[in-house]
């Protein structure tokens, strides 16, 4: 094996970041030897087509093998293609056979002077044609570690010269691969990182000035001794509570007090995510699993990898997509879409609902074993009416942040004010609270405040006046979800797929244009 071209290889080893650019350019530089009928690596990586291997039955456990990743050589046959990796001997146990056992032991091979018909030659007539004379392997070492196989099929006779050669190549092409990982390691965590911080910057309006629950009523009381005591588990929390309460202020208070306060709380609102997207959105997917996937992305579930996975309005999620989300959440791993390969995440979740989910179980809408594995520790979130000791508190929290937000001295919020704002029954919750008060604040203009609340009490009025009603004029949340479905969609035909101004279907169906573009995209429908 004459090849005074080595020193040239390892310069282009060294240039080449990219791992399947340098496997090939390190059996091809070899392949470019004197005699050099065959090169070929294999590297150690985890099994994964057990059911097609043609050495399964010899696999001592089938996780972990040798896969071949690169092959370069000059056939006596011009139709053959040597560069193929999906032929017979793609694959090898550790331990097992001439390649196995290398890997394992992390001894070189040298086998001189080959009769052809020696009884561990899988393909003797192929050695013939070929004439081939030695076959030779060094494991690929780096720091200890065996990352995989390099193996030549000679014409010739290797001397311990050559064979030596072949020992400092191996080396240098074994630090070569652990840098090329490395890279594709820091790019990788590079581009979840690009993502946790478009995700974050997207959720940190969100939190700011929301950092502790406010209020030391009872039942505020009640339920940061809950949070206190299930925060540092592991332990799955179902959040209840109606709309507007603040249950992603609680599930914010149960990640900051637990050891995974240094990992992202990634939020996900069940209602707002199609079908059809569902899979992408929560495990991710590869480049070119489907139309518009243009690059890798990663899941909420990988974003959320060492931290919380915050699952709002989880009583939203159609039944087919339950069961897929509790097969994650059971085994903690997932597979993007496009991939085979499965990979481990170490999630907490925490999940929020405004419907009472063991109604929904009863009723069949929600799965009863995925209700027991999110409901491990049930927390209540007390509606404001329920809290009317806190409103003066909160309002006065509301009145500061609206003030300091708009850049204005901060109005002087009265005794009166508290009692007028306590006399009312929230039926928005702290949401409504906060838009009242921050409504007052602008149209203070500087001055004191005033809380119009007398019309939006007498519209609830007008609006629940009682009645006597008719049980066919009743409709299920499925008819209504179908009403609104044919309804929206009639908009964008008659509109001609138009949403945003004058003549747009938001126009027509009195919504606010960014409003109806959510319930489109969460209805999954088309814009025509």
């Amino acid at each position: 094996m004459h090849c005074p071209d080595f020193p040239l290889v390892m310069v282009s080893m060294a240039r080449n970041l990219a791992l399947p650019d340098l496997l090939r350019a390190v059996v091809t530089g070899i392949a470019q030897c004197k005699n050099v009928i065959l090169a070929r690596i294999w590297l150690t990586n985890p099994g994964d087509i057990c059911e097609r291997c043609r050495v399964r039955p010899e696999c001592p456990d089938q996780t972990q093998c040798l896969h071949l990743v690169a092959s370069a050589g000059n056939p006596s046959d011009p139709s053959t293609d040597y560069t193929r990796t999906d032929g017979a001997f793609c694959r090898f146990p550790l331990g097992v056979r001439k390649i196995g056992r290398v890997a394992k032991s992390g001894e070189p091979l040298l086998l001189p002077d080959l009769r052809g018909d020696e009884p561990w030659i899988a393909q003797p007539e192929w050695i013939a044609a070929e004439r081939i004379r030695t076959f030779a392997a060094q494991p690929l070492m780096f720091r200890g570690e065996a990352l995989g196989v390099l193996a030549i099929f000679d014409t010739g006779v290797l001397t311990n010269d050559d064979f030596e050669w072949l020992r400092v190549f191996a080396d240098h092409a074994a630090v070569s691969i652990a840098n090329a990982r490395a890279f594709e390691e820091i790019a990788s965590l590079k581009a979840r990182l690009e993502e946790e911080n478009v995700y974050l910057r997207e959720e940190v309006s969100a939190a700011l000035g929301s950092r502790d629950i406010i209020g030391q009523g009872s039942a505020v009381r009640k339920m940061l001794q809950q949070i206190e005591l299930v925060a540092p588990t592991d332990a799955a929390v179902l959040i209840h509570g109606e709309s507007g309460t603040g249950k992603e202020l609680v599930a914010r208070s149960i990640h900051e007090r637990s050891p995974r306060s240094g990992r992202p709380l990634i939020k996900v609102n069940c209602g707002a995510i199609p079908e059809n997207l569902f899979e992408s959105e929560f495990f991710g997917h590869a480049r070119g699993a489907f139309t518009g996937a243009l690059k890798d992305k990663p899941g909420r579930f990988e974003l959320a990898d060492g931290g919380t996975l915050f699952l709002d309005e989880i009583g939203e999620l159609p039944l087919a997509m339950q069961a897929k989300l509790l097969r994650v959440i059971q085994e903690q791993e997932v597979e993007r879409v496009g991939e085979t390969r499965p990979r481990k995440i170490n999630v907490r979740i925490v999940a929020a609902s405004n419907r009472t989910l063991k109604h929904e179980v009863e009723a069949g809408r929600f799965r009863q074993d995925l209700f027991y594995r999110l409901s491990v520790f049930p927390i209540d979130v007390p509606p404001l009416r329920e809290r009317k000791e806190d409103i003066g508190q909160l309002a006065g929290h509301f009145v500061r942040h609206t003030a300091a937000k708009m850049n204005r001295p901060v109005p002087k919020l009265t005794k009166s004010h508290v009692d007028q704002l306590s006399a009312h029954s929230w039926p928005g919750n702290i949401r409504e609270l906060q838009n009242s008060v921050e409504r007052a604040v602008i149209l203070s203009q500087g001055g004191p405040l005033k809380f119009d609340l007398a019309s939006v009490i007498d519209a609830r009025h007008a609006t629940h006046a009682p009645g006597p009603v008719d049980p066919g004029a009743l409709l299920t949340r499925d008819e209504l979800k179908r009403r609104e479905r044919e309804s929206i969609q009639a908009a964008l035909i008659q509109c001609g797929g138009k949403i945003f101004g004058p003549g747009g279907a938001a126009e027509a169906l009195k919504m606010r244009p960014t409003t109806l573009a959510s319930r489109i995209k969460a209805l999954g429908l088309k814009k025509t």
